[in-house]
């Protein structure tokens, strides 16, 4: 049986309307001591973030999203925090994250990841703050 963290090493918001990748990011950071909070779409995404952006130390989004994409959500949680830590969880081309990185994105991780890498990527943009 694997030793669990105790101590949290950060807060994380992932945003996806994919309830099971939301159990694999949930199911891949909380042993590695991330507390994860999700949102099933945008809207509630952003709503929770406007409530909680000062206990949220980095955001996973989605891109593809039947109410909102990701860029839009992007910028609504820029307008709350402008220094909101966000990593793109996307099977988009890399041309939409490009253009999200001139506007402040932290990072970008290609659907489908490999765990290890992606626990790897959460724990750098967490440990950055």
């Amino acid at each position: 049986m694997g030793v669990v963290n105790t101590k949290c090493r950060g807060r994380v918001l992932a945003i996806d309307d994919e309830p099971e990748l939301l159990e694999i990011v949930k199911g891949s950071l909380e042993p590695h001591g991330f507390e994860v909070h999700t949102a099933l779409s945008a809207k509630e995404g952003v709503e929770f973030y406007e409530k909680n952006w000062k206990d949220i130390d980095l955001v996973l989004l989605d891109f593809l999203m039947p109410d909102m994409t990701g860029d839009l959500v992007f910028e609504c949680l820029r307008r709350e925090n402008p220094d909101a830590r966000t990593i793109l969880l996307t099977g988009c081309e890399d041309s939409v994250a490009e253009r999200m990185f001139k506007e402040g994105l932290w990072g970008y991780i290609h659907k489908p990841f490999a765990l290890e890498e992606f626990v790897r990527e959460v724990g750098e943009a967490v440990d950055a703050v």
